[in-house]
């Protein structure tokens, strides 16, 4: 295949690669021109991003739809089993009921009633925003047995050719880590590439809760890696819950590896659209509601999780106070007023990341907006010292985790400018530091 480069006057660059099936477009190739921010650069931006955009609705745009369709999910099936079920006569609650008023009638069982429900409906249960989070962890264990269990069964069916029974032993022993004493799974979904979240902490005693947000590439494979650990959604969590307790010993703290949403696969259409982030917003802003008491609640959103984060920050409650980006390709919004949220919005990007030669604009749908890390965007500006690359903001020493588990403890004035004076903490009274 040979690449076609559409080089225009700044350091980015798009790369056209013709293919028997088509064009895909790939983002954030390296540039070999200088950096130029005249009205001509931003009208060549705009008419290459509109090329762009018919070259990948023309020739994957559908595809990604259509791959979007499919039967219903194992968790479907579960909700649908709970809208049918009754417990000692009486009817369940719509599962799609406020947390609140799910909380409520899980608090008006008894403890053998509750474990009966999470017997009879595990994937319901265990996903519930709003029931007890040791019972959610207790219906995800059985959930993610009974999953283990097909993909065991898969591994010997026939019809299935060697790649696809390789892909079943490899989540078949990826739900059986995921059963081990200690794990504590807090949503879990095995239809398609799959989804998951985790809790580090207690979460029924924290007094702040942090939860990462991943990007691109995320499913229930690559939810913890053991070579570059802290590039995968459990890495990240449990280096910033270490970082967290390192930071400020006295507070308690949990953290949350949120991988429960569908993420784009590769860079497609899917990550350069906010499609997915709609999906996953409403997933997290639930989420959120459903989490237990009334503590401060924190955000990392990682790459494409930044765009997630960005589409949920107008219907998130007030109790998220902060939301911090890393290697964030836009938020989909051109300044952080318009967000719509009182949190306060951190960027961090590494010198070294890729993300930076994408282009930062929307244009038809396709982009996120401007970069959060610019000047006009008006983010909280952090140090990311020492985090190579893309993937690079969770690992340990780095000054963006640092940061991030300053942000986490509310620790503010601990934070370190990427200007290296103090005017990401400009503003920040007394009362919000805990």
């Amino acid at each position: 295949m040979r690449p076609l480069c559409l080089n225009y006057p700044s350091r980015n660059v798009i790369c056209l690669t013709r293919c028997t099936v088509g064009i895909t477009v790939l983002l954030g190739c390296s540039a070999v021109t200088s950096f130029d921010s005249s009205p001509q650069l931003n009208a060549w931006r705009a008419l290459l991003a509109l090329a762009v955009v018919f070259v990948m609705l023309a020739t994957t745009g559908w595809t990604a739809v259509r791959h979007n369709r499919g039967d219903a999910s194992p968790l479907q099936a579960a909700l649908s089993a709970w809208e049918r079920g009754s417990i000692d006569g009486h009817a369940l609650p719509d599962p799609d009921s406020p947390a609140g008023r799910l909380s409520h009638f899980f608090a008006s069982l008894n403890g053998k009633q509750r474990d009966r429900l999470a017997a009879r409906y595990p994937l319901a249960v265990g996903n519930m925003n709003g029931a007890p989070v040791t019972l959610r962890y207790r219906a995800n264990h059985i959930a993610l047995g009974q999953a283990r269990k097909v993909e065991r069964e898969r591994m010997h069916d026939k019809r299935l050719s060697p790649v696809g029974k390789q892909e079943a032993e490899r989540r078949m022993k990826r739900f059986g880590v995921m059963m081990r004493p200690g794990r504590h799974v807090i949503a879990f979904d095995p239809m398609g590439s799959g989804r998951m979240a985790e809790v580090f902490g207690d979460l029924d005693k924290a007094q702040r809760v942090s939860v990462v947000v991943p990007g691109v590439d995320t499913n229930v494979l690559t939810f913890e890696r053991t070579f570059r650990k802290y590039s995968a959604p459990v890495g990240m969590a449990r280096a910033l819950y270490r970082a967290e307790r390192s930071a400020k010993p006295d507070t308690r703290t949990a953290v949350i590896a949120w991988a429960d949403y569908t993420a784009p696969v590769g860079i497609g259409v899917d990550a350069a659209t906010a499609m997915r982030a709609e999906d996953g917003a409403v997933r997290l802003d639930s989420m959120v509601r459903g989490l237990p008491g009334r503590t401060p609640v924190a955000l990392y959103c990682h790459s494409y999780g930044s765009v997630v984060c960005g589409v949920a920050a107008r219907q998130l409650p007030s109790r998220v106070t902060d939301i911090a980006v890393a290697g964030s390709p836009g938020m989909r919004a051109d300044r952080a007023g318009q967000l719509g949220t009182g949190a306060r919005i951190w960027a961090t990007r590494d010198s070294d990341d890729w993300i930076q030669d994408v282009p930062y604009m929307e244009v038809g749908g396709l982009g996120h907006g401007a970069d959060p890390v610019s000047g006009g965007f008006g983010a909280r500006v952090l140090s990311a010292a020492g985090a190579a690359g893309h993937t690079g903001y969770f690992e340990p020493g780095t000054e963006s985790l640092r940061n991030f588990a300053e942000i986490g403890t509310g620790s503010y004035y601990g934070v370190r400018c990427a200007s290296g004076d103090a005017a990401c903490r400009k503003g920040i009274s007394d009362s919000a530091v805990a």
